[in-house]
């Protein structure tokens, strides 16, 4: 699923595009807690939903090769962390659902998790 669809699904706003027009997210993660994110590693074309906004964020994204972050319940990303962010190529958007809203919209809509075949 390309960004643009993500972004429609949860009615995000794009915060930071990916260059990488075709992009297709497969896999995405939902927490607030940066360890089981990190647990998620692994996989390619994943993204990561969270309601944790700060640089770490950030970070653990560009650690574990995650190519987009979906903050959820309409938060949003500092400046700092927009350009960070464009500077690692990690797509930014904000949703105004709930974390596991979200998670559920993806699911239905065929986003799977890591343990699942994809």
């Amino acid at each position: 699923m390309k960004i643009s669809e993500v972004a429609s699904l949860l009615h995000a706003e794009i915060l930071v595009d990916s260059d990488d027009v075709e992009l297709e997210i497969l896999v995405a993660c939902g927490s607030d807690l940066m360890s089981d994110v990190m647990a998620f590693a692994g996989m390619t074309n994943q993204m990561m939903l969270t309601g944790l906004v700060n640089p770490q964020t950030i970070r653990t994204a560009e650690m574990l090769d995650v190519k987009v972050v979906v903050f959820v319940r309409g938060k949003l990303p500092d400046v700092n962390m927009c350009e960070l962010a464009r500077e690692k190529e990690i797509a930014l958007m904000s949703t105004p659902y709930s974390l596991f809203t979200s998670c559920g919209v993806l699911f239905r809509a065929g986003i799977r998790g890591k343990e699942e075949d994809v």
